[in-house]
């Protein structure tokens, strides 16, 4: 087989495999819409209709209003995805929610045909790449959703292969692409900005320990001494005596560097590599830390993640907890394939590498969102990893790359690859048509027959400025979508008093916790008619099935408004007197 057949074979592969990916992407994401997906049409909405031309949302213009305009309740809002929810918005005034639904399918297929070609571009072995590009983009499932989170995935992938990029090459397309990169972050979804210089971290602190640890001090110090006589003290030496000392210290230095390399190679299980590129890669760190101060979001960036911690937000939103291995199959597998490998293969890995896999396990384990990022960033590690492997299995078998066997071996493994191509895409297709006929809006999660009877009977009753309705987290963003102001909704910020708030002199943020009375109201740990008379609430909405809507039924100040099989509406006859 000629060379030019065989560069023609492997486009041809890379050609199904991205087939492959972008059916499998296309068959993962969900039809049905999740409740962030409302409040950001809605709020993209907000902003397309009060902004006349778009540049006056420059930080240095007229920026955002920063305020609420979907509760009752008049809380300032920071608008956290404000570009993510106005090119929402933008998609569905376009094409409704098949627009919305047909543009998270091409994130996810861009993530997924992304992640590929970064990892054939790191690893160099195309099989491998796209196996563990499938199993990435299949861990991801749950994160594959309409929200911002789906453009952030892309940007970090990006982020790796421009730092990786930069540092081997140093050029000057990397560095903007890496400036550029925080920037669409810190406006298109401003919470995870801070974990793109997470993603730094592990590249300075290789540089750092390498540097620390393979410094020669005794030749530091004699350029210091040497210094120190001639530029400080001024000592008087002869230009030849300045020219010997010197002579002295490059060959000292030539020796050490020679020592060190032998020295490095003989590392058991850490590849240690000393890159000149990391310390330029430090410089733009630093430049690029300016970068959330461009958004018209007046430095929300730098406080909005603090701020998230502080709360009892995070302690309540399921994504947000602590991971629990044992609930989690997809996390023990990952951890089996990292650790199986680190443990019993001869393979090494670089430092870097197992900074960043150490640090992402344990931010995973601190909170279960984050073992989406484990998948997006760790995957180039592992599958590094796992070539690694087949390289030292080739060196020990002596592999001849020309031999006859080795040829049909690489044959076989060409149509090996297109097998589970093919078997991919099928499966895909299977997967397709099993939410084909999925709705947009699932009327067991929402009430969409509900708010239509808010909409059409008791707003014309009592007027939309009368109503002060309770509703529960989970459905607030689409009772929002409809442009009835709730009570709560999915953006839980909002809700606490670290965003709607002040700091006292004790530092204790003073504000309204809405979000609190909420979970207080909905697991009956508070008196729910005094909260009802604190917010003045004129009528609930709630669960047909929750414990709430049993007391209701059986209260006497309570009227049964409407009844569902999935919702009901109560009127609160005392507020009325």
């Amino acid at each position: 087989m000629n060379k030019t057949l065989e560069k023609i074979i492997k486009i041809l592969v890379k050609i199904i495999c991205i087939c492959a990916i972008v059916c499998f992407a296309y068959s993962l994401t969900p039809k049905t819409f999740q409740n962030d997906t409302y409040y950001t049409i809605k709020i993209g909405e907000h902003i397309d209709r009060d902004t006349e031309h778009f540049y006056d949302l420059l930080p240095w213009n007229k920026g955002l209003d920063m305020k609420d305009h979907f509760s009752y309740h008049n809380l300032p809002y920071t608008y956290p995805h404000w570009l993510y929810d106005f090119l929402t918005y933008k998609i569905y005034s376009f094409g409704g929610f098949s627009g919305v639904y047909h543009a998270t399918c091409i994130l996810a297929i861009v993530l997924g045909i992304s992640i590929y070609l970064v990892n054939i571009r790191f690893s160099k072995n195309d099989i491998v790449s796209f196996l563990f590009t499938i199993a990435s983009l299949y861990a991801l499932k749950n994160f594959i959703t309409a929200r911002a989170q789906l453009a952030t995935f892309i940007l970090f992938v990006c982020t790796i292969y421009g730092i990786e990029q930069f540092i081997k090459t140093k050029k000057i397309r990397y560095a903007i692409l890496l400036i550029i990169i925080p920037i669409l972050i810190a406006n298109l979804h401003c919470a995870v900005w801070p974990f793109y210089f997470v993603l730094y971290a592990p590249y300075i602190a290789e540089w750092l320990c390498i540097s620390i640890a393979t410094a020669n001090y005794k030749i530091i110090a004699d350029k210091i001494k040497l210094f120190y006589k001639t530029k400080i003290k001024r000592t008087k030496i002869s230009e030849l005596q300045i020219n010997i000392e010197k002579n002295k210290i490059r060959k000292a230095e030539k020796k050490h560097k020679e020592n060190l390399e032998k020295n490095l190679e003989k590392t058991h299980k850490i590849r240690v590599v000393k890159e000149s590129g990391i310390k330029w890669l430090v410089l733009l760190c630093i430049i690029c830390a300016f970068t959330g101060l461009l958004t018209p979001l007046k430095g929300v960036p730098y406080t909005y993640l603090l701020k998230t911690n502080q709360g009892n937000t995070t302690a309540n939103i399921s994504e947000h907890l602590p991971l629990t291995l044992i609930n989690n199959e997809n996390m023990i597998i990952i951890l089996v394939i990292i650790f199986g490998i680190l443990i019993f293969s001869k393979t090494k890995i670089k430092l870097r590498d197992f900074f960043m896999l150490m640090g992402l396990i344990a931010l995973s384990f601190m909170s279960q969102r984050q073992v989406s990022m484990l998948v997006v960033i760790g995957n180039f590690i592992v599958v590094r990893l796992v070539c690694g492997i087949i390289d030292n299995i080739k060196q020990m078998l002596k592999v001849d790359e020309n031999s006859k066997s080795i040829r049909e071996f690489n044959f076989a493994k060409i149509l090996c690859t297109i097998v589970i191509a093919m078997s991919i895409t099928i499966i895909s297709f299977s997967n397709y048509l099993d939410k084909k006929n999925d709705v947009f809006v699932d009327e067991e999660d929402y009430p969409v027959a509900a708010a239509e009877f808010i909409k059409t009977e008791l707003i014309p009753k009592i007027g939309i400025e009368n109503l002060r309705l309770y509703n529960e987290y989970n459905y607030g963003s689409y009772l929002l979508f409809q442009e009835i102001p709730v009570f709560i909704d999915s953006r839980a910020d909002l809700y606490a008093p670290e965003f709607n708030g002040n700091k006292d002199e004790n530092g204790e943020y003073i504000g309204n916790d809405i979000f609190s009375d909420f979970i207080g109201i909905s697991r009956l740990s508070e008196d729910y008619e005094e909260k009802f008379e604190e917010y003045s609430i004129t009528h609930v909405i709630t669960y047909s099935d929750s414990k709430l809507s049993s007391l209701l039924k059986n209260d006497d100040s309570y009227v049964l408004l409407y009844d569902d099989e999935n919702f009901k509406i109560y009127e609160r006859v005392s507020i009325y007197g």
